[in-house]
């Protein structure tokens, strides 16, 4: 995996450093249009957006139309994830206090944009272990690249 290197994006405000990863990847700092995470020479072919719970509420709430906008962009991707820094559980029973949505709106509206712009949601069940899945992720595409299972450029 000598050509690996995650890309963040600049505008991620508290980003993944990956340092519990052994060998620690190769990390690059630049701004993405689409997601938070990517690889780097794949920013337009893989996207993983992270999500605090407040961030997923407000993505799914107040900000929805600007977040329907990233995850139709989300679909034009191979591989594009949002990655939630909560589990099922908290997220449905542990809403934001702020938050106006209902949880059950919150669950449809993920069911339906899962399946309509073909984005995995991966709930965790802390910063650590979503950290630790963005990394799998990135790194069994890059894997699948180069024995070429993902052919169109």
């Amino acid at each position: 995996m000598k050509d690996f290197a995650i890309v963040v994006d600049t505008r991620e405000q508290k980003p993944f450093t990956f340092h519990k990863i052994s060998p620690k990847p190769k990390v690059i700092h630049k701004g993405l249009k689409t997601g938070d995470y990517s690889l780097n020479g794949y920013e337009q072919r893989i996207c993983i957006e992270r999500k605090s719970l407040p961030d997923l509420y407000s993505s799914f709430g107040k900000e929805r139309a600007r977040f329907e906008k990233e995850c139709y962009r989300m679909s034009l991707f191979d591989y594009a994830a949002i990655v939630c820094e909560a589990d099922w559980n908290t997220i449905l029973r542990c809403p934001p206090s702020r938050s106006k949505l209902h949880p059950k709106s919150l669950f449809s509206s993920i069911v339906a944009w899962s399946q309509r712009y073909n984005i995995h949601f991966i709930p965790s069940p802390n910063r650590i272990f979503a950290e630790r899945i963005t990394y799998r992720m990135l790194e069994r595409f890059y894997n699948d690249l180069q024995v070429g299972l993902y052919q169109h450029v």
